[in-house]
């Protein structure tokens, strides 16, 4: 099975100044989904988000990686010698997500859908 990037996440403590940002830079559109998070649709190439993040957590830009078990996979990754940051977490019906860091500190996302 391919393992494909399916969505990119930019994240800082002020969502609102992110998103004007960018939809100024690069003309992107966006919707918002919660007072957290808006959907970005660039027109070209794959969706994503900008998010606030919470306190104490660093500003970060990361990818999504589509995997089957989000679970096994963390593992192996732990395996490799990252670090699991979010743990297998709901966020709809049916779609899982988890966090980590590569042995580099690169921040790694991993998406899973069972519908």
């Amino acid at each position: 099975m391919a393992h494909p990037i399916v969505h990119w996440e930019i994240a800082g403590p002020d969502r609102e100044a992110l998103r004007t940002f960018y939809e100024s830079l690069f003309g992107w559109k966006s919707e918002t989904v919660d007072h957290n998070y808006a959907l970005v649709r660039p027109g070209e190439g794959l969706d994503g988000g900008i998010m606030r993040t919470g306190t104490g957590v660093p500003p970060y830009v990361t990818v999504y990686v589509r995997v089957e078990d989000l679970k096994q996979t963390l593992e192996r990754a732990r395996e490799l010698g990252a670090d699991v940051c979010v743990p297998a977490t709901t966020i709809g019906e049916g779609t899982q997500f988890a966090l980590f860091t590569d042995p580099a500190g690169n921040l790694i996302g991993l998406l899973s859908a069972t519908r």
